[in-house]
This record gives C-alpha cells, sequence and structure tokens, in this order.
C-alpha cells in the first residue's frame, strides 16, 4: 500500500475523541444540589447534535474539524467522513475511472448517509463503510459508537 492510499483510507474512517459527557458531571457539584432546570438542561446537553463541514476538495475540511475536536478535548466526539459513503463504481464506470467525478454528489450513498447521522443522533449504534480507495468500491464495515457529538465532513451540506 502507497503512501498516499494509507492517508487517504486513514482520512476517510470514523475518528474518535475526548472523554464522555458523564464524566464532567461526575467531578462538579453533586446532582442533588442542582435545580430541576439545570437538571433538565444537562439532559439535553447529553443529546448528540451533529456540526456540519463542508467544502471542495482540499479546502481545509480537516483541519477545520481537528480544530473543533481540540476545543472540544472535554467531550465525546464522532466525525463521520462524507468519504466512507462512496458508491462503488460500476464496471463500465471502473474502466473510465480517470473521468469520474467523485466530487459529484451522485457519487455518495446519500441516503445511507442520512440514515448513519440519525441513528447516531438518536444515540444508536451504527455501521459506518469503509471505502477502497485504490479499488474504488466499499470492502468492508466498521463498528462505530454512539457519541455524544458528531461532526459530519463532506463536499456537500
Amino acid at each position: 500500500m502507497s503512501e498516499m492510499d494509507y492517508a487517504m483510507e486513514a482520512a476517510s474512517g470514523a475518528h474518535f475523541s475526548g472523554l464522555r459527557l458523564d464524566s464532567l458531571f461526575a467531578s462538579s457539584s453533586p446532582r442533588s444540589s442542582l435545580s430541576s432546570s439545570t437538571l433538565a438542561d444537562s439532559d439535553a446537553l447529553k443529546q448528540p447534535f451533529v456540526i456540519g463541514v463542508s467544502g471542495g476538495t482540499a479546502s481545509g475540511k480537516t483541519t477545520v474539524c481537528d480544530m473543533i475536536i481540540q476545543q472540544l478535548h472535554d467531550h465525546r466526539v464522532v466525525l463521520v467522513n462524507q468519504d466512507s459513503f462512496y458508491r462503488g463504481l460500476t464496471a463500465e464506470e471502473s474502466e473510465h475511472v480517470h473521468e469520474y467525478n467523485f466530487d459529484h454528489p451522485d457519487a455518495f450513498d446519500t441516503e445511507q448517509l442520512l440514515e448513519c447521522i440519525g441513528k447516531l443522533k438518536c444515540g444508536q449504534s451504527v455501521h459506518v463503510p469503509i471505502y477502497d480507495f485504490k479499488n474504488h468500491r466499499r470492502c468492508s464495515e466498521s463498528f462505530r459508537q454512539v457519541c455524544n457529538m458528531l461532526k459530519y465532513k463532506c463536499l456537500f451540506v
């Protein structure tokens, strides 16, 4: 595997960072001393939410995501990369791969991506496909855990 292939595979998977939000409450004042409105607010904070980061190819999306992850160091963050949701090329598309537009919305399985994000927002575990950039097809699936915050890095939001 070339360095470029390795870099593409490493960048396209889901990335995990930080600690569980629950640990923040364990180190703060006892829950019994919190008001009911604070408890309701803390329950809302436990709900996963999405940050969508979009931009053209090589526009700095990964850099922005890395900066967000650094700022949210005390939260558990999952980065779901749109590259994981490329659809496999047909035999005809594979023959002309040098002409294929991987930046076009039709290059992605958007339905599966939205289903994945919806499940994560509901606190469910999901399967995120792994895309083989060398053979231009999905090679396997990888299990991803539920998160407090979901960042979605893509070309189109």
